[in-house]
């Protein structure tokens, strides 16, 4: 059950694209109140609204928030015709109408049946929305501004992309060039019905050289092995294999997280590589500390990941450096860089592999394109390829000057 009250509006301000914050007096009480203005139209000083106030009266951190539900007085709005018959957030009082690429009334619906393969391009799968500025940015570090970065957001985290205040930050750096919303996400530049569609579209459609799939901001999670929404991590990395990409694990890593669960190689990843990821995925670990790399090392060998898994080293660092010069500030749980720098480092070596992967696969010739997956990087098409592979021993021996 949801639970329900009505307050009055007291004062708007800007929040994010198509999203205004209200000041309210609920239940006698001054609080905040986000509202999406294309789901109920705008709200202004003087209206009263009916609120969801079910997250903040459960004490939730992320999506803690009251919602507007309502405008008193606009049982009559119409946000007039648009395009699409593909509903969203569907069955519920809130369901969205869209346009989905799928759609025969779409202009991409030609280009979405004629796609055939991904062609080897590097699909980034992560767990968290915080990762995809450092992968974003590692990306374009490595490739420059020529090369397209496409972010697929998924449905297990906020459904509406203009929840998320970091998405237009790294769209006005010129970080992501296109997004797309799938499954009952809704908002993106494009509409998807299922992540293999958006898959395909952000190649065939929106031009990606480089895709970032991952969830908006928040998740779900129960401290058991599987109840977590983070797991679709490993659904998209079998996703991009399926269709001919190569898939990326960006691993959730931290030293600096207080639950043994999540420290080290958090027990997501662990979940996502030995159980769920059926396809050969290239695993990324930062360079971190002698002891930091063996710790996750050995996390990775204890559940033979290792051998399921191709395991490289990157150095995280080139994307965190244009967070920086860029003046992007991005937090995961309320920590940023300095509080949790193996956390970013992690998912910027990523990023960074990512980048390789893109000059090489636009380097090779159309056999090795269609090659798609781990094979364009085994078969050493990859810059670089046996250099990580030689760091990873160095780290693993005790051998690596660059660590004392």
């Amino acid at each position: 059950m949801i639970r329900v009250r009505t307050g009055v509006v007291k004062s708007v301000t800007p929040f994010g694209p198509g999203v205004v914050k209200a000041d309210v007096v609920c239940e006698g009480k001054a609080t905040e109140a986000l509202c999406y203005e294309a789901l109920t139209g705008p709200c202004a000083p003087g209206d009263e609204v009916v609120l969801n106030t079910t997250a903040v009266e459960l004490g939730l951190g992320t999506g803690g928030h009251h919602f507007v539900m309502w405008v008193a007085g606009r049982e009559g709005l119409d946000m007039g015709p648009g395009p699409g018959h593909i509903m969203k957030v569907r069955y519920t009082p809130m369901q969205v109408r869209c346009l989905a690429v799928e759609e025969e009334a779409s202009p991409h619906r030609q280009a979405v049946e004629a796609f055939s393969s991904l062609e080897g391009a590097p699909v980034v799968a992560c767990e968290l929305h915080s990762m995809i500025a450092p992968v974003a940015a590692g990306i374009k570090e490595i490739v420059g501004e020529r090369m397209r970065v496409v972010y697929v957001m998924t449905d297990g985290g906020a459904l509406p992309l203009a929840y998320s205040r970091l998405v237009p930050e790294l769209r006005e750096k010129g970080l992501l060039d296109s997004v797309i919303t799938c499954g009952h996400a809704f908002g993106g530049d494009l509409e998807a019905v299922s992540l293999y569609s958006a898959l395909a579209a952000a190649r065939a459609c929106a031009q990606g050289d480089a895709i970032i799939v991952a969830m908006g901001p928040g998740q779900a999670g129960t401290g058991t092995k599987y109840g977590f929404s983070g797991i679709q991590q490993g659904e998209a990395a079998n996703a991009a294999y399926s269709l001919g990409g190569t898939p990326v694990i960006a691993p959730r890593v931290s030293f600096s997280d207080g639950r043994a669960r999540h420290f080290g190689v958090s027990h997501h990843t662990l979940t996502v590589l030995s159980r769920v990821a059926l396809a050969r995925c290239l695993v990324v670990l930062p360079e971190l500390d002698r002891d930091e790399w063996r710790r996750l090392r050995l996390q990775l060998a204890e559940d033979g990941i290792d051998r399921r898994h191709v395991v490289l080293v990157e150095d995280g660092r080139p994307a965190v450096e244009r967070l920086g010069r860029e003046d992007v500030r991005v937090s995961t749980m309320g920590r940023g860089l300095d509080e949790d720098p193996a956390f970013f480092l992690a998912a910027g070596a990523a990023g960074v592999l990512a980048g390789k992967i893109v000059s090489a696969v636009a380097a090779a010739g159309p056999h090795r394109r269609r090659c798609g997956a781990a094979e364009v990087v085994e078969q050493e098409a990859l810059p670089g390829w046996d250099d990580a592979r030689t760091r990873g021993a160095q780290h693993a021996s005790g051998t690596d000057s660059r660590h004392p």
